[in-house]
């Protein structure tokens, strides 16, 4: 029983590994705004992370790449009460 989930576990991460090759390499793929969509959300998440201890609440950037920096804009979400 433990060769049969092997030879899955195998396969399935075989399968996945062309898969993923498959796609950086294609034309239609736009890897690099893939990158750097993934660049952008590691540094919104540390910049949120290091807020509390910079003082520094500045908005996360959502812009998709080559977009600008605004990005999408956010709605003015009510407070419930509390005062920020």
């Amino acid at each position: 029983m433990d060769k049969v989930t092997e030879m899955i576990v195998t396969l399935g991460v075989a399968i996945t590994g062309v898969a993923i090759v498959a796609l950086l390499v294609s034309k239609q793929s736009q890897t690099p705004a893939v990158i750097q969509a993934s660049g952008s959300a590691f540094s919104n998440a540390l910049d949120v992370a290091v807020s509390p201890v910079t003082l520094n609440s500045s908005p996360p950037n959502l812009a998709y790449p080559g977009q600008g920096s605004m990005g999408m804009m956010l709605p003015n979400l009510p407070t419930l009460g509390f005062n920020y």
